[in-house]
């Protein structure tokens, strides 16, 4: 038997955050162990239960979702607790703060429920989540905002970008193997060689330091 997903919900407002909660309890295969009211919360309970995932909103009173991302991740190592966004605002500022300290993920609370139960499952076994509408203003972003690179960027094989560029449209590991004909296993492998030639260690970093160098 798999065991759950355990999950701390974060958000400020209490009938968000009851919603939220309802819509979790209700999916099998899913544990809400724990609420945070404010970021500090957050970073107390991921301290003390070790969730798999936290569910973070970015406004909130105390410490914001930015920085409770930062100091979760940084107390629970690589293979620890992981952080999906999940708030109202898709600002550039505040989709490059929660990239920037980690998040492996980024929806909003206006998507489908299926797709947020989706993003829960995908960051839980360890990919990258993007809103379409974070994915393209990501996109804008770092073109129009990219200056020239020093040195020129690193040769990703023909293939490696193949698997980059489903890996920034949210596709899972399986997919990306089901789309380009290849085991899991070898998409795994692909993963590997694209963080080692970007100097990153997820995929979220590897799709945003992809598209400063130009290669997305």
């Amino acid at each position: 038997m798999i065991d759950p997903i355990r999950v701390v919900v974060a958000d400020d407002h209490p009938i968000v955050r009851a919603g939220i909660v309802g819509l979790l309890e209700s999916e099998p295969g899913i544990d809400v162990v724990g609420e945070a009211v404010d970021g500090a919360e957050a970073v107390a309970l991921a301290d003390e239960l070790r969730p798999d995932l936290v569910l973070m909103d970015l406004r909130m009173p105390v410490l914001d979702g930015a920085a409770a991302t930062e100091r979760i991740l940084a107390s629970a190592g690589p293979s620890g607790t992981r952080v999906l966004v999940l708030t109202t605002y898709e600002t550039d500022d505040h989709i490059l703060a929660a990239i920037e300290a980690g998040a492996s993920g980024y929806l909003l609370k206006a998507a489908p429920q299926e797709e947020i139960l989706a993003g829960i499952r995908s960051v839980a076994a360890g990919e990258t989540v993007l809103a379409p509408s974070i994915a393209a203003k990501l996109v804008a972003r770092v073109r129009t905002g990219a200056t020239a690179a020093a040195a020129p960027p690193p040769a990703l094989s023909p293939r490696e970008l193949e698997v980059l560029r489903l890996v920034a449209d949210g596709r899972s590991n399986p997919e990306i193997g089901r789309a380009l004909h290849i085991g899991e296993a070898t998409v795994k492998t692909h993963l590997i060689h694209v963080f080692e030639k970007l100097e990153v260690g997820d995929r979220t970093r590897a799709v945003t330091r992809a598209m400063e160098l130009g290669l997305l």
